[in-house]
């Protein structure tokens, strides 16, 4: 699929969301840091927790907006309400300001405004998309995603510690073109509107995602992916840890390769893996059935993360990280495609905000390891992972693939012949 193929929509999305991502992910992994500096460490732990309960249930509220209204309006708006928190969290920074209270709080008012339009830009790019060219939008996606996250870790890397103004109004000036790019260019494809069922408001979105709760096989893929994606999210919190304080320090030349930067070398692999590799293992898939590239693709990432949870030489590592992250490309491009292949037309918002658990869960499940790895062996925390997966891959298969495809009657007709 060359790019003049793309729809319009999603030449707007990859576009801005690649210069978005590459100037906020200079930035946003450091506010873990920033508020610990500012306020404290149980402040800053507690404030964040914070944003992640209040952005997952935000988003849950984005979806149903997204069903109900023009999809083109919701984001235009919440993209422009999170340029001018970015232009607050600006001016807090300034020596004669350097309000705390200002920046936190427009922080906050970001995280909600961001949530409330994710679900809707998730939603066009389904719109905008059909199931036979939606793997390979994934796949562009997946790869840009990875290549601007790379540029904004180098650039917070070398900006963040002496040029840390020069970075907001940086991401303030990108944030401020989204909504602009949005109006000129986006197109609203959605006709069917999600119709309004009771009175109170409240009810109705309660009972809109109830909806999504009943359709078991969605549930089956959010749930699995959540099992899944919580091996690599661990990969940043247990096995950081684990590496800062069990990994025995290797000397190449004057080059000290110690625990921390072998995290970093894990995470540069990851990405650099990803920059070169997407389209050319996208390609190779194609030629097979995507069930069978689907469990290959999450069998190979397992036996990764199950190795690297406990492995503790660096060639070990470094060879195990290869296999994940392969395992990775493999599998990730058909698992997005098939589950938004999953959502009805009036529901992909919501469908999209309830989707949306399975990284919230993750990154829970993931910060959970940190604990539980006070209390279990590396090897047994490699068994601990090595369950989730299973179950991850089994709930995954299951939901896409042996959904009801075939009527009981039918089912047991077939028996019978036996």
């Amino acid at each position: 699929m060359n790019w003049k193929d793309y729809p319009q929509n999603i030449k707007v999305r990859l576009i801005t969301s690649f210069f978005n991502r590459a100037v906020s992910s200079a930035v946003m992994p450091f506010m873990a840091l920033f508020f610990a500096q500012e306020m404290s460490k149980v402040w800053a732990g507690l404030f964040l927790v914070f944003t992640v309960i209040i952005s997952f249930f935000i988003n849950l509220i984005g979806g149903y907006i997204s069903d109900r209204f023009p999809r083109k309006s919701v984001l235009v708006t919440t993209a422009s309400l999170s340029a001018v928190m970015f232009l607050l969290m600006t001016i807090s920074l300034f020596p004669i300001n350097n309000v705390i209270w200002l920046f936190a709080t427009a922080y906050v008012a970001f995280v909600m405004t961001s949530s409330l339009g994710r679900p809707a830009m998730h939603a066009i790019i389904i719109d905008s998309t059909t199931p036979e060219n939606r793997k390979a939008v994934y796949a562009i996606e997946y790869w840009l995603v990875n290549l601007s996250m790379a540029i904004g870790a180098a650039l917070g890397g070398l900006l963040y510690v002496n040029h840390q103004i020069e970075l907001f109004i940086l991401l303030t000036i990108t944030s401020v073109t989204l909504p602009i790019a949005y109006h000129i260019w986006l197109i609203d494809e959605h006709t069917t509107r999600l119709e309004k069922q009771h009175q109170n408001v409240v009810i109705d979105l309660i009972q809109n995602y109830k909806v999504a709760f009943q359709d078991r096989p969605f549930v089956k893929v959010v749930v699995g992916s959540m099992f899944i994606f919580a091996a690599e999210f661990s990969l940043n919190s247990y096995i950081g840890v684990r590496l800062a304080e069990t990994f025995k320090s290797v000397t190449i030349g004057d080059f000290e390769l110690g625990g921390v930067r072998m995290l970093s070398i894990l995470n540069i692999e990851n990405m650099l893996l990803v920059v070169f590799f997407t389209f050319f293992i996208t390609k190779f898939t194609n030629r097979f059935s995507k069930q069978k590239m689907l469990l290959i693709g999450l069998i190979i990432y397992g036996i990764g993360y199950v190795t690297i949870t406990s492995a503790n030489s660096w060639y070990m590592l470094v060879i195990f990280g290869f296999i994940a992250t392969i395992g990775e490309l493999i599998y990730s491009p058909i698992r997005n495609a098939e589950e938004a292949n999953m959502m009805p037309a009036d529901k992909r918002g919501s469908y999209s905000a309830f989707s949306n658990l399975s990284f919230s869960g993750a990154d829970l499940i993931a910060r959970s390891t940190i604990i539980i790895g006070a209390f279990l062996i590396p090897t047994m925390m490699s068994v601990y992972i090595g369950i989730l997966l299973m179950i991850g891959i089994f709930l995954i298969y299951s939901g896409l693939f042996l959904k009801s495809s075939m009527p009981i009657k039918n089912i047991k007709a077939i028996w019978r012949q036996q």
